[in-house]
């Protein structure tokens, strides 16, 4: 493209600079790409960064401008050690279609002039501003597509397009928007919302970038919900010196490693995975046939792309309208758009590390429904494919366990779950809390009003644990007129949130708990009955009692019998407290 720009634009261009911020593996701390941001635009006579792009499209030189600016950066990006496995994120004006200089091709030579390969650049499309009629997102994904470039929708989910975008265009990733990752550990709505994106994008085949990531524990949950990549502060500020990005982020390699979930559910998963071969997009058709023929009991190849990352799997069944039709056949091994025509079969396909837990495992792949199992990476590498089958035995035996270790009565998990949890605690770093109920006159209760009013009062607390505790408790029944709770927090302000669900449960459980009275004992506030001593005495109406124990990360001293036994202990100086609650939090 002939260049157009005055002089002072030119000299506007040789004072802007390129700044990088790297993107990273939500799994490994890797970098996987770099996302390039211009710097130095107040030294070139700019308020901001939008009114750089809004003086070049008020004067008509806006697709001319950014196309130097595309060879400024690119050029800067190969000045990056191993910027060969990286991508480069770049942001587009949506304005460039509809300036009267647009032309097809260019990004393409200056590639071919700096030796970088199509697939490292990713354009970025931002969803933050209302788009015109003459200018909507749809026609400039669909442009960049058509061209086979990596789309990335950002800011997703304030703008004005949402789900009508992916639906009507299917970008190749997204970034979520700052606004709904920030404190999402203190905002359950947040964590619903992300997490309904990233199980969209799942079954759409779409990798999803959490961007603006600041504290460890928004990392932690982005990833638990199914993340891939990370962007933020957390990890490092965007910088004009390309010698301080790293190969590898040894802050988040630390967090991940505090955080992998324990090692019989890695080995389960791990026993259950088949290692089967995987292929690439550079395999041939002719390759691909040979390969379901040389391995009859394989129905799906995982295929990666060139860092040995998943992209999809591709399916026997969708080869078969070719393989089984002479001319289909002939158009499949067609050496022509070989590769393209095998990325045009893939299917896209849950993913996650054997690190994640079953749990993660089971949720992906129930939130996919067309899915035929889940590929599972160790520190973001292909590691095998779990598949249908396995994923159901898995579901199989872990229901089998709860059902066999379930209350009849209140139908919540009992000890067995309770010490594998409070276990996890001891083992694993973070912070938990942890909580043991008890029903406070509850025998002089059953010997006045009848073991089946006694039965209705347990099955009175545990609904009001099921529905008054967020999905992140474990809810479970001791036996009899014990129950436990524990949740596992990420900062003491979550804490604080989290105490006052127990505090709520104590009240709603005494308010309640009064309709099971007649009523001359709800006005006298007491019940008569025998004590354990066979003794006539005075009981107060019932109540629960609380003894809370919280263990934070750094706690050195951890151990089950430990913590049974200060609960043990505590419960009966709770039975005291006007509250009915003892907290402790071991050191």
């Amino acid at each position: 493209m002939k260049n157009k720009l005055s002089n002072k634009w030119l000299n506007r261009l040789e004072i802007l600079d390129i700044a990088f911020q790297p993107i990273l593996n939500m799994h490994n701390g890797k970098i996987f790409a770099v996302e390039a941001l211009l710097r130095n635009y107040k030294e070139a006579g700019f308020n901001s960064i939008f009114s750089v792009f809004d003086e070049a499209y008020e004067e008509n030189i806006l697709y001319a401008f950014d196309i130097e600016l595309r060879e400024k950066a690119i050029k800067k990006f190969t000045t990056i050690a191993g910027y060969k496995n990286l991508k480069l994120f770049y942001n587009l004006d949506n304005r460039l279609l509809h300036m009267p200089d647009f032309s097809d091709g260019n990004t393409s030579k200056i590639l071919e002039n700096y030796s970088v390969p199509k697939d490292s650049i990713c354009f970025e499309i931002s969803e933050r501003h209302e788009i015109s009629n003459d200018c909507n997102l749809e026609e400039i994904i669909s442009h960049y597509k058509n061209e086979d470039f990596c789309i990335a929708i950002d800011d997703f989910g304030v703008g004005y397009s949402g789900y009508k975008l992916l639906y009507d265009s299917t970008p190749n990733i997204i970034k979520i928007d700052r606004f709904f990752l920030q404190d999402i550990q203190l905002h359950n709505k947040k964590k619903i919302m992300v997490k309904s994106i990233v199980n969209l994008a799942i079954q759409l085949g779409i990798k999803i970038v959490a961007e603006g990531v600041e504290t460890q524990e928004e990392f932690l949950i982005c990833k638990d919900i199914g993340c891939n990549f990370v962007q933020g502060y957390l990890v490092q500020k965007p910088t004009q010196d390309v010698n301080k990005l790293q190969e590898k982020y040894l802050n988040i390699i630390e967090l991940i490693e505090k955080n992998k979930r324990k090692k019989q559910e890695s080995y389960t998963i791990q026993t259950n995975t088949l290692i089967i071969e995987p292929l690439t997009l550079d395999n041939s058709m002719d390759e691909v046939i040979k390969y379901f023929n040389l391995n009859k009991q394989i129905e799906n190849i995982p295929i990666l792309n060139k860092n040995n990352e998943p992209i999809g799997i591709l399916q026997e069944k969708e080869l078969k309208n070719y393989i089984y039709s002479p001319y289909g056949r002939s158009i499949l091994l067609k050496k022509q758009n070989n590769k393209s025509k095998l990325k045009s079969l893939l299917t896209p396909c849950p993913c996650t590390d054997i690190n994640n837990g079953i749990s993660n495992i089971i949720e992906l792949y129930t939130n996919s429904p067309e899915s035929v199992g889940v590929i599972v990476t160790k520190e973001a590498q292909y590691y095998g494919f779990l598949s249908s089958r396995a994923i159901i035995e898995i579901m199989h035996d872990k229901n089998i366990l709860f059902a066999r270790e379930q209350n009849p009565l209140t139908k919540l998990p009992g000890n067995v779950m309770i010490e594998e949890y409070v276990n996890n605690a001891v083992s694993q770093a973070g912070n938990y809390i942890l909580c043991y109920f008890d029903l406070d006159n509850f025998k002089a209760f059953n010997d006045v009003y009848g073991f089946r009013n006694g039965d209705r009062v347990i099955q009175l607390f545990a609904d009001i644990m099921k529905k008054n505790l967020e999905n992140d408790f474990l809810k479970a029944h001791i036996g009899g007129d014990d129950f436990f709770c524990a949740v596992k927090t990420d900062n003491s302000s979550y804490q604080t949130e989290k105490l006052k669900y127990i505090f709520d449960i104590i009240k709603k459980f005494t308010n309640d708990v009064k309709e099971f009275y007649s009523q001359e004992d709800k006005i006298n506030g007491y019940i008569t009955s025998k004590d354990r001593e066979g003794k006539q005495k005075n009981f107060e109406l019932l109540t629960v009692s609380a003894s809370i124990i919280i263990i934070e990360e750094n706690t050195k001293h951890k151990s089950s019998t430990t913590i049974h036994s200060i609960l043990s202990q505590q419960k009966k100086v709770a039975k005291q407290e006007s509250e009915h609650v003892s907290i402790s939090s071991l050191l």
